[in-house]
C-alpha cells in the first residue's frame, strides 16, 4: 500500500506540472486556462488527502506495535 500511495503521489504532482504548463497567464480564468486550473486545485487535493492517509497509516502501525 505504501508503493501505491507514493505511485498515487507522483502521478499528482505530474498532473499539476502538466497543468501549470497549460495556464495562460494572461487570462487565467478562460478557457483552457479554466480547466488546467480547476485540475491543478483537484490534483493538489490529492496530494493532501493522499499523505493524510499516509500519516494515519503510519499512526495506525505504531498503535499497534504498542
Amino acid at each position: 500500500m505504501k508503493i501505491f500511495t507514493t505511485i498515487l503521489i507522483i502521478l499528482a504532482i505530474a498532473l499539476i506540472i502538466f497543468n501549470i504548463t497549460q495556464l495562460d497567464f494572461n487570462n487565467p480564468l478562460e478557457g483552457n486556462s479554466m480547466i488546467a486550473l480547476i485540475g491543478i486545485i483537484a490534483s493538489f487535493c490529492a496530494v493532501f488527502i493522499l499523505l493524510i492517509f499516509k500519516m494515519s497509516k503510519k499512526i495506525e502501525e505504531k498503535l499497534k506495535n504498542q
